[in-house]
């Protein structure tokens, strides 16, 4: 599904979305894109209010950290994966396989 135009997410920038009623935060790390669930998996809050550096997306909540390719938590209080998105770029338009 296309999610968003590329210039919509700036570099080192992260913008939420929803599609198809799941909430996706899409983030731009030095020009790769990538597409995670849109919320925290510590506590429901939205990551695309958070920060991204050296390739993880931290919340801004209570500063758990996530790789963003992976999903994989890499610092506490979360323990448990974001779920991650296949993302494409395609003609300035950011698509997302749900």
């Amino acid at each position: 599904m296309r999610a968003a135009a590329v210039e919509d997410v700036p570099p080192n920038a992260l913008h939420g979305v929803e599609i198809e009623g799941k909430k996706i935060c899409l983030a731009n790390a030095d020009g790769r894109i990538y597409a995670f669930a849109d919320n925290c998996t510590h506590r429901d809050f939205p990551m695309h209010a958070g920060t991204i550096e050296d390739g993880e997306v931290e919340c801004a909540w209570h500063g758990a950290k996530f790789e963003m390719e992976s999903g994989r938590a890499t610092r506490l209080p979360a323990v448990k994966p974001l779920k991650t998105y296949e993302v494409k770029v395609e003609d300035g338009a950011i698509w997302v396989a749900l």
